[in-house]
């Protein structure tokens, strides 16, 4: 199984997302943008997993989120990592919350017990709208960075839950499945 942990957007702000993002989608760059059903937070990308691992993963995660309250975060502006003059990942911006870096510790702790090494790097909260295709020349990607500013979204997260997530490879785009939803203390 190919699994991450993730907070899920609400079907109404995915959808608003994704057309704010719409002047991007058509434009010439060659990147393979997100479907709109699979817009998330990615808190802990996992990777290949035994099926047998993934109640135990779940059950941890649960037990790590159960004493935080449920909370909200802010979406908008966009971006691309590893800049705006090199993208690689295209982004939707999300709040760096005090409550949603905790959660990120939580779910760091609760997973590396399984042998999940934690990230290096500091925790940057973000929606990938989509990436650039592996064999993209970075002079095709130009012309991103300055239709970014067209890109006009403002959106709030509700942060109920982390959900484990599974991928599973489809035509084209993935499809991704819950396999345990962990709700935080109060949430559904």
């Amino acid at each position: 199984m190919r699994l991450f942990v993730a907070v899920n957007l609400p079907a109404d702000e995915r959808r608003a997302a994704f057309a704010a993002a719409r002047p991007l989608r058509e434009d010439a760059a060659p990147v393979k943008w997100v479907a709109e059903e699979n817009l998330h937070l990615t808190m802990k990308f996992l990777g290949g997993v035994e099926a047998e691992r993934a109640e135990p993963i779940g059950s941890a995660l649960a037990e790590a989120v159960r004493g935080l309250r449920p909370f909200e975060v802010m979406l908008g502006g966009c971006g691309a990592f590893p800049d705006v003059t090199h993208p690689r990942v295209v982004w939707i911006g999300v709040e760096r919350h005090p409550a949603l870096e905790l959660l990120a510790n939580d779910v760091e702790r609760a997973v590396g017990p399984f042998g999940f090494e934690p990230e290096l790097k500091p925790f940057q909260p973000h929606v990938t709208i989509g990436r650039a295709r592996k064999d993209a020349a970075s002079a095709a990607l130009c012309s991103l960075a300055a239709r970014f500013a067209e890109v006009v979204y403002e959106g709030v997260m509700p942060v109920s839950s982390v959900d484990l997530m599974e991928s599973l490879p489809g035509d084209g785009a993935p499809r991704y499945r819950v396999v345990r939803r962990a709700a935080l203390a109060g949430g559904t």
